[in-house]
């Protein structure tokens, strides 16, 4: 993945985010460690201070931990506070979105909920 200055989202949230998918395709479990902020820096080619903060969100969020001197680890009930915090946030951001744009096109609700309904079938 490549962070982008253009993103309107700072390039810390873009860092947990990525690190949230990698839970949540299970590439990183429980207890595994996460990569260091110079490890991250390095591979994403940004300030290691920018990966620190990536990180301590996450932290701050539960879904990671601090081992003194070894590093940061997947908490145990990661994927599941990443799938409540999208649930919760990510989600309901895309629906509201999804609903104004169907009110100013005039779709009435029970088309858009069959046109859910049929992307969701496709899935």
């Amino acid at each position: 993945m490549i962070f982008s200055s253009d993103d309107s989202r700072p390039i810390y949230l873009q860092i947990a985010e990525w690190i949230e998918a990698e839970i949540l395709k299970e590439q990183l479990r429980p207890h595994d460690h996460v990569y260091s902020q110079y490890k991250l820096a390095e591979r994403f080619t940004i300030n290691p201070a920018t990966a620190a903060k990536g990180l301590t969100k996450l932290a701050e969020e539960g879904i990671l931990y601090d081992r003194r001197g070894m590093g940061k680890f997947v908490a145990e009930e990661a994927r599941e506070k990443v799938i409540e915090k999208r649930r919760s946030h990510t989600l309901k951001k895309m629906i509201s979105d999804l609903v104004q744009e169907a009110d100013r096109l005039d779709v009435p609700e029970e088309e858009l909920m069959q046109m859910v309904r049929e992307e969701r079938k496709k899935q």
